[in-house]
Order: C-alpha cells, then sequence, then structure tokens
C-alpha cells in the first residue's frame, strides 16, 4: 500500500467518525438541552424514543439498498437520518417514511408496558410523548414521515396536511411549526399543479393501484392506532399524576 492509498483510507476514516461523532454529539447535546426543562430520566428518555424513530428510517432505507447517514438531533426541532443516494421511486419513499413511525411506535409500546405493569408514572408520561409525536409525525404533508407516505398514494392528498399545520400551530405556539409551515409551500404548490398524466406521475409516482392501497391502509390504521393510545396514556396521566410534561417544544421530527 502506497502513501497515497494510506492518506485515502485514513481520510476515509476520518470522515466516518466524524459522522459518528456529529450524531452522538449531537444526542448528548439534545439530551442535555431537554434534561434541564423536564428533568433527566425523561429527557434520555424522549432522545432514545427519538433515535429509535431514526433507526427505523434508516433500517428501512438500508433494506431498500440505500446509503443512509446516522442520526442527527436538533433541541425543540427534532432529528432526521440523511440519505446518500437517491431514492428510486414514490413507493420507496413511502417505505421508508413508514418505517420511522412504525418502529418509533413499537419502541413507545415497550416504554408504556413497563409504565403500566410496574405504576412508574414518569415512564407513562414518556409513553405519551412517544405516542404524540409518532402521531404528529403522520401528518400528510412533506417533510412530515406522512407526507412521503402520500407521496406513494397521490401528491395531491398533501393538501390535506394544510388544515393538519394551521391546528398544530394554534395546539403548540411554537415556532417550528411556522419553519415546517415554509418547508411545506413547495409540496403545496406542487399538490395544486399535480397532474396524473405528467412524466414525473408516470414514472417516479407511477406505484401499482394495489400497494397504494396497502400503504393507505397501514398509514389509517398506524394513525388510528397512535391516536387510541394517545387519549389512552392522557387520560391515565390525568388520574394518576394530574398533568404531564409538555410536549410543545418537542413538536419537531423525531
Amino acid at each position: 500500500m502506497n502513501w497515497l492509498s494510506r492518506i485515502l483510507l485514513g481520510a476515509f476514516a476520518a470522515l466516518k467518525f466524524g459522522k459518528v461523532f456529529l450524531s452522538a454529539g449531537s444526542m448528548l447535546l439534545a439530551i442535555g438541552v431537554y434534561g434541564l426543562m423536564f428533568g433527566w430520566r425523561y429527557a434520555i428518555g424522549v432522545v432514545l424514543l427519538m433515535f429509535v424513530h431514526e433507526m427505523g428510517h434508516f433500517i428501512a432505507g438500508r433494506q431498500r439498498g440505500l446509503e443512509m447517514g446516522l442520526p442527527t438531533f436538533i433541541p425543540f426541532v427534532g432529528a432526521w437520518t440523511g440519505i446518500g443516494s437517491r431514492i428510486p421511486d414514490a413507493e420507496t419513499q413511502a417505505y421508508m417514511g413508514m418505517g420511522g413511525p412504525v418502529l418509533g411506535t413499537i419502541g413507545t409500546l415497550v416504554c408504556w408496558y413497563v409504565a403500566e405493569n410496574y405504576q412508574i408514572d414518569w415512564l407513562l408520561a414518556l409513553s405519551y410523548t412517544g405516542f404524540f409525536l409518532n402521531l404528529i409525525n403522520l401528518a400528510p404533508i412533506l417533510p412530515f414521515d406522512g407526507g412521503h407516505v402520500m407521496a406513494a398514494l397521490s401528491p395531491r392528498l398533501w393538501l390535506l396536511g394544510v388544515p393538519v399545520l394551521v391546528w398544530l400551530f394554534f395546539r403548540s405556539h411554537s415556532p417550528v411549526m411556522l419553519i415546517v409551515a415554509i418547508l411545506a409551500v413547495p409540496y403545496v404548490l406542487a399538490a395544486l399543479r399535480w397532474k396524473s398524466d405528467s412524466p414525473e406521475a408516470k414514472s417516479y409516482y407511477a406505484v401499482p393501484l394495489r400497494t397504494r392501497w396497502a400503504y393507505g391502509a397501514y398509514y389509517l390504521l398506524l394513525v388510528v392506532f397512535l391516536a387510541m393510545m394517545v387519549t389512552k396514556t392522557d387520560e391515565a396521566l390525568k388520574e394518576r399524576v394530574g398533568d404531564r410534561p409538555s410536549t410543545h417544544g418537542t413538536s419537531g421530527e423525531v
């Protein structure tokens, strides 16, 4: 191995280590910020649930042969997983979009099961947050995960996300929702201009009807289930502790 090869391998290793450091560092930063506001146990739990959610995207992308980056966390905004290769079609986009909420819901169910069986109030509050954030992430508009799922059904369905965004803003009064709304504008315009006979519709968005029905069914089932669990944990918290940690500051993507 000559000196140039060694330098290139060393640079590649440093780059990979840098990505790991960035992911781990941003995770610790998020834990620190949330810990100062909500307590350390709750903060660690929230960030771990966000990590599980993002790993759902990561695993789904790797299953489809895509190059996936490690999650990056920003306090009060959320987390995201980078993609190093082009998504080939809307079905793959939907598959990756569903991966996060599905694995995130499973992780939250584990928390809820332990909280209910061992009567751990802070873990029940964490479960509420997990169910709530996974539900919000299924809002049918990009950049939320639900918007990626809608891409496989029809980009026109992104218009359904507009009233959801309005509701989220007035519910949370969070500036994050204004940022999300700005990011959503191009997709709203794309939905308004959408034509089913366009070249893009016949290529990237050409998803078989049966597959569309399947994604639609999975999406609705998950939305209904999460809505039920949010209501269930909310009622349980009111009965047991009378209040719960605010989710307003973590209403970005998990």
